[in-house]
């Protein structure tokens, strides 16, 4: 028997309504009933939490791991080190590899790669259709059985709404939530940046607003035609939000999530023209991460997450155009979202914090993960809120370093990340 008695801290656990000062046990990889543990006592690891959150291990549902096939920018060990690192247990790894994460041979690499490497929970989705290239769809009911959590094309997004509507319902039948990169290429085109002032001061081709909002629209008349859920990625603006908050008004299967970026930054960080900043889709206006922190205030936005990119530094080094899209995030979006959401803005708690990061995921992909209920896997998240610290990218765990917040001064972040019972990364 293998025994952990963590002591004195904040459990705050949603699914439960939990929120007390009080020890919590574990014994064999599982949350125990007890806090009181029979035993050796050389056989029970203590742990002191005083003054920290205890929380359900953290769930990320937008991470690019880069394997199979693109090792040089991360791989699914580093990549998970980055999550522990970043508080993290769960994470959704998305299906833009090569070979494209379209079938369940490729699934099932994925899963073995992970159990092999991994210090994390590595969660696969799978392909909405074929190659993500928007024409065919992938064998979804094949991928189901395979064990993928969810379908996306993420990077890319179908722009064929039949298509779409087919792959909904494809969905709906297997019981896999669709997610959704909301992108309409006719509109962005060839655009790097938002549409706006700062992109024709800088003359950088523009990427509107509306081209993340019709296809936000799209979803959520398909979703109502469907009877299903829709998840709209790394939602963006203003319009977005305001479509979105009259859906779930009106009890459209539709939900959303946001990225620490598009809080934290606006347009006019691009004004020298650093690549770190070019991320699809792009920073917007003030007034646009206004609308999103109203968003999360009012629960319209309901899931936290880091939509995790690693691209190589060569790859970066390139003029802006050529640069690829995509911000590395798992290791401050915690700190990130405390220190504006918590802190700064107050326009959340941190127990509704938590519960964007394990209670809402889990609903959204239908997991057994996010609790702290007796007999669940001893998944655990100790959170510092109040500890100051500054990021510094040459230490991070990720192979990749392409984030625009090294040097940023934040205040909260987790200290030590456990999984199934065992520590697999501490401050």
């Amino acid at each position: 028997m293998s025994a952990t008695i963590i002591r004195n801290g904040r459990v705050i656990d949603p699914p439960n309504n939990r929120d007390e000062i009080v020890d919590l046990a574990i014994v064999d990889g599982r949350i125990a009933e007890r806090p009181e543990v029979r035993g050796q006592k050389s056989q029970v690891e203590e742990i002191d939490a005083s003054g920290l959150i205890v929380a359900p291990g953290l769930i990320d549902v937008h991470v690019h791991l880069r394997e199979p096939g693109f090792g040089h920018k991360e791989t699914m060990e580093s990549g998970a080190r980055a999550a522990a690192a970043g508080g993290f247990t769960t994470i959704v790894c998305m299906p833009n590899t090569s070979p494209v994460a379209d079938s369940p041979a490729t699934i099932a690499w994925i899963k073995d790669r992970a159990a092999e490497v991994a210090c994390v929970n590595v969660l696969p989705t799978g392909a909405i259709s074929k190659n993500i290239a928007g024409e065919e769809l992938a064998p979804i009911g094949s991928l189901a059985q395979a064990g993928v959590v969810a379908i996306t094309d993420d990077g890319r997004c179908i722009q064929n709404h039949e298509l779409m509507r087919r792959a909904v319902e494809y969905a709906r039948m297997v019981g896999l939530p669709v997610l959704d990169h909301c992108q309409d290429y006719n509109l962005v085109g060839n655009g790097v940046m938002h549409e706006g002032y700062w992109s024709t001061l800088l003359g950088l081709p523009g990427w509107p607003a509306a081209g993340e909002e019709v296809i936000v629209m799209r979803n959520i008349l398909l979703a109502d035609l469907c009877d299903h859920y829709i998840h709209c990625q790394h939602v963006t603006s203003a319009g977005s939000v305001r479509l979105i908050r009259e859906a779930r008004a009106r009890g459209t299967k539709i939900s959303s999530e946001v990225c620490p970026h598009h809080i934290a930054l606006t347009d006019e960080a691009l004004e020298n023209f650093d690549t770190n900043y070019k991320t699809n889709p792009p920073l917007r206006s003030q007034r646009d991460v206004d609308a999103l922190l109203e968003g999360i205030a009012d629960g319209t936005l309901s899931i936290l997450a880091s939509d995790h990119a690693p691209h190589a530094e060569f790859e970066k080094e390139v003029e802006f155009d050529a640069a690829p899209f995509g911000i590395i995030g798992l290791e401050t979006e915690l700190g990130l979202f405390l220190d504006l959401l918590v802190h700064k803005h107050r326009k959340i708690d941190i127990v509704r914090l938590i519960e964007m990061y394990t209670l809402e995921p889990a609903k959204l992909l239908g997991l057994e993960a996010g609790t702290l209920s007796v007999g669940a896997p001893a998944d655990v998240t100790l959170i510092d809120p109040d500890l100051e610290w500054t990021v510094k990218i040459d230490k991070f765990e990720s192979a990749s370093r392409n984030s625009p917040f090294d040097g940023r001064e934040l205040k909260g972040r987790a200290v030590r990340t456990m999984v199934g019972g065992k520590t697999v990364w501490k401050l």
